[in-house]
């Protein structure tokens, strides 16, 4: 186990115009033809601790597994394991297991082989491996000494991750590092080997950065959770904590299935924000910083939206006018996610699955809680931290 430690880690290539032009649109640090996959970026994850990183495409989660690897070397910065500068120590010396997104397997060797593997390049005595490949084995659980006979072709892809999990595992790593483990594999069995990773995990408290595109399985599995944009580390936290104090307009508007709607609004003199035919209120210590016309987001979770669809709909105050644009049901919550189109874009409320709805219905939007969230227009700063 391990605590490993980045500080001002800057990795940057030299892209090409396709290339360029995504990173632009994401907000990468573009000059004279390079791109900044990691920019200045700095992060502890804590000795036994589980951190996933999550972020959209292209933001540099892949290449901060990599430079953590020490498969690459190109960087700006120090990372350090247990305060040991690993500049110069060379991947096969740090002790890490890593699980990749195509498993990664030796296809000529059974499943047994793959997991000997290390020790034989090693040169560890038979004895010592086959007793940790015994362990590991029935570490992985019902079903898994039957892989070990098996070579990866036969494997269906939940077993061939198994099995790249349990080579990862057999070494005792100090490290875990997984990226996007679970991307091929069909809904079911991701979340039968989340539950597996989360239990190995748990019981050999081994210190891990888990990339993932998935927000249900980050929350599975870690602890804390890193979103990143852009090679920084935007905030890091529990879920609960993001996604009730997101630190800007990005967090808001990334996290959850349905994130937080972001309106464009306006103070008013009377210390209110307008966001077209709405008006909020502004808590008095946000209000102290913010003068008449200044720019606001407002951020509303669609749980704190209300819909008004009865025939006097039109009638309604401090409310968007507009009509549904799609319903989406959420059986699990009882819940139906309507998006509607308004003025000011369009806006998502969670209703009763058992209200009727239908599509290009006239409805009101407004605010039913008092959980709403007031940003910066120009940094997307949340006013409140």
């Amino acid at each position: 186990m391990a605590e490993i430690r980045l500080e001002h880690v800057t990795r940057v290539f030299r892209g090409e115009r396709g290339l360029l032009a995504t990173r632009r649109d994401e907000g990468a640090a573009v000059a004279d033809g390079l791109v900044a996959a990691l920019d200045d970026l700095s992060f502890t994850t804590p000795e036994g601790k589980t951190v996933a990183v999550i972020g959209p495409s292209g933001c540099g989660k892949s290449t901060l597994l990599r430079v953590i690897a020490g498969l690459d070397q190109g960087y700006e910065g120090t990372v350090y394991y247990d305060g040991r500068d690993m500049r110069d120590t060379p991947p096969r010396d740090r002790y890490i297991g890593m699980v990749f997104q195509n498993y990664a397997l030796y296809p000529h060797f059974l499943g047994h082989g793959n997991l000997s593997f290390f020790f034989r390049m090693h040169k560890a005595p038979d004895a010592e491996a086959e007793a940790r490949i015994r362990e590991t084995a029935e570490m992985m659980g019902f079903g898994f000494r039957q892989l070990l006979g098996r070579k990866p072709g036969t494997l269906s892809g939940g077993e061939q991750q198994r099995l790249a999990i349990a080579r990862a595992m057999v070494r005792k790593p100090a490290l875990f590092l997984l990226d996007e483990p679970l991307s091929s594999l069909d809904a079911k069995l991701r979340a039968q080997t989340r539950v597996e990773i989360k239990r190995l995990l748990n019981r050999f408290a081994i210190t891990s950065i888990y990339v993932t595109h998935d927000q249900v399985e980050a929350m599975a599995i870690a602890d804390t959770i890193a979103v990143m944009r852009a090679g920084k580390i935007e905030q890091m936290g529990a879920y609960a904590e993001l996604r009730a104090k997101p630190a800007n307009t990005f967090i808001a508007g990334f996290l959850g299935p349905y994130p937080m709607n972001l309106l464009r609004g306006e103070v008013t003199e009377r210390g209110t924000v307008a966001a077209g035919t709405m008006e909020i209120s502004l808590p008095a210590p946000i209000g102290e910083q913010c003068r008449s016309g200044k720019g606001v987001i407002v951020g509303i979770t669609p749980e704190e939206m209300r819909l008004d669809y009865t025939e006097r709909h039109a009638e309604a105050r401090n409310a968007l006018q507009g009509e549904v644009a799609s319903i989406e049901p959420d059986f699990a919550r009882r819940n139906q996610y309507v998006r509607v189109q308004t003025a000011c874009g369009v806006v998502t409320a969670a209703e009763p699955s058992n209200e009727p709805l239908a599509l290009t219905q006239p409805v009101a939007v407004s605010v039913s809680g008092q959980n709403v969230h007031f940003f910066d227009e120009k940094t997307g700063r949340n006013l409140a931290t």
